[in-house]
């Protein structure tokens, strides 16, 4: 509440009617759940007598734009229903909760003489769900999420790429709403890099004072591929830190039976079906079994069938392992190494058995 307040003033004494409108707004949805209605529905009706154009929502998806290139530099989602398509083990939801839990009680920490920021770094193998996450938190929290990819910000002039910067932080501060900067990497490299000019040490520079004075009263994301070429500095603004890595074997399970749940098949049934599309999956990233999972499905919508079959799901994981880089010899065995008898397969790839035989003996 304090925070809505402080931001309200800021607004106010800087002219910024939009960023004093969004933090109303803000402010207002607090004191009801909170349940001060009365307040609430007082200052409501302050702004119900303000001007008809000033919109939250219209305001918000107006984003910045590179001055170089007049393009976009940010992605504006709206909070919505929940993606169903996360899965998050033990230990990811254990952090998760406990960083909305330090964002609802921050008031109470700081006044137990403990400073917190509400900054989140996602680090680990691409496809594994740090966008994801951050769209599962910004829903959470019932705000905007600003979605910016770093590499949007980089101009030819690095002048203008501190500009950029500076531009989306000042965005981003003037409405509730949590910030996510993707590619995190593509500036935050180490300063130390002896190939990179004194400008750019310049620009990481900016990067990290803006950090600084945003996450103070604002939320901030950050995602990153390459945790290795992020500057020791960075690590030290994130108040937490998750690797989101590949899937374990209990997250394919539940992975497999949430994209199946609607879609017939002859697998989940099945315990060693099951186990062994798995073992089969192990690897990739939730992306890659997702893509997979969908092959499986749009392979049967287009043959006809009605369920997606166990030889379906575990063709379309042969194909993603070999790009489609494979001969007829390859894809049999796969399937025999994996119980698929020798009848079934010469009848999904429309062989004889003969020619199964003869390709398992070569």
């Amino acid at each position: 509440m304090y925070t809505e307040v402080i931001k309200i003033i800021e607004g106010g004494l800087n002219d910024d009617s939009q960023k004093v409108l969004s933090y109303t707004r803000l402010l207002i949805e607090n004191l009801r759940k909170d349940g001060d209605v009365r307040m609430a529905n007082r200052i409501d009706k302050l702004l119900n007598n303000q001007k008809p154009n000033l919109v939250f929502q219209d305001e918000l998806m107006i984003s910045p734009v590179d001055q170089e290139s007049r393009m976009s530099m940010a992605d504006i989602l709206m909070p919505s229903v929940e993606n169903t398509s996360l899965i998050l083990n033990e230990q990811l939801e254990f952090t998760i909760n406990n960083f909305i839990g330090a964002l609802k009680y921050k008031k109470q920490i700081q006044n137990a003489g403990i400073e917190v920021n509400s900054s989140l770094l996602l680090y680990g193998p691409p496809g594994c769900g740090k966008s994801s996450i951050a769209k599962h938190l910004a829903n959470k929290l019932q705000l905007p999420l600003v979605v910016v990819r770093i590499d949007s910000l980089i101009s030819s002039l690095l002048g203008n790429t501190a500009k950029n910067i500076r531009k989306i932080f000042d965005y981003a501060n003037s409405k509730p709403c949590v910030l996510f900067l993707d590619e995190f990497d593509a500036i935050a490299k180490a300063r130390d890099d002896k190939q990179e000019l004194g400008e750019l040490k310049r620009v990481i520079n900016s990067l990290l004072q803006n950090i600084d004075e945003y996450i103070q009263d604002n939320i901030l994301i950050a995602a990153t591929n390459h945790a290795e070429l992020l500057d020791r500095a960075i690590w030290r603004r994130f108040n937490d830190i998750i690797k989101v890595d590949l899937p374990s074997i209990e997250d394919i399970t539940k992975l497999l039976v949430l994209l199946f749940e609607s879609h017939a098949n002859d697998f989940l049934s099945s315990a060693k079906k099951t186990e062994t599309l798995v073992h089969s999956l192990v690897g990739n990233s939730h992306a890659d079994i997702k893509t997979i999972c969908n092959n499986a499905i749009i392979k049967a919508i287009i043959s006809g069938n009605i369920s997606v079959s166990y030889e379906d799901l575990l063709t379309q994981t042969f194909l993603f392992k070999t790009y489609n880089n494979y001969n007829t010899n390859e894809l049999i065995r796969f399937l025999n190494e994996r119980n698929v008898s020798q009848s079934s397969i010469a009848d999904y790839l429309k062989i004889s058995t003969r020619q199964v035989v003869n390709q398992l003996k070569s």
